[in-house]
């Protein structure tokens, strides 16, 4: 798992804030819960004791989580790109089936947000993209069905 894990400056600054909060805010927070509910007693039945626990486990998982994602990004600009072909941070112009103009930047796995036009080069339209060429068709299969788009536009912005 040494592999590097593409993200875009924004992204990385994220996952900082994240583990931040985490480490500073949530930790001592969910220590000073456990503290609490250990000086009301019998532990063995105690409910606010086992939900601290339980919490602590989770918080102290995604620091670990973090701290990975963190040690092995590959932070990207994409103004600094120029290519021909779609790569990891490209933002592309397409057009669907019904002739209507569909704009996503390929981003990294924790960045995605098609709401807002940015997707996961893990996803199936992502992946079917990677190479492309403007003017180029792709064929995307995704779970929804199928789907065809013509590439009209790469930039790196």
């Amino acid at each position: 798992m040494n592999d590097k894990v593409p993200m875009l400056e924004e992204g990385y600054r994220a996952l900082e804030a994240e583990l931040k909060n985490l480490k500073g805010v949530e930790r001592p927070a969910v220590v000073q819960a456990i503290e609490e509910a250990r000086a009301h007693g019998d532990l063995s039945e105690n409910a606010e004791y086992h939900a601290a626990k339980e919490k602590q486990g989770h918080i102290e998982g995604r620091i670990m989580e973090l701290e990975g994602k963190i040690s092995r990004a590959q932070v990207i600009d994409p103004t600094s790109l120029n290519s021909e072909t779609i790569v990891f941070g490209a933002t592309v112009t397409m057009l669907d089936e019904d002739d209507e103009e569909v704009v996503y930047q390929i981003v990294g796995a924790d960045e995605g947000d098609v709401k807002v036009g940015r997707i996961s080069y893990q996803s199936p339209i992502a992946r079917a993209l990677i190479g492309k060429r403007v003017e180029d068709e792709v064929e995307v299969r995704a779970p929804g069905g199928e789907r065809y788009y013509e590439i009209t536009k790469i930039e790196f912005k």
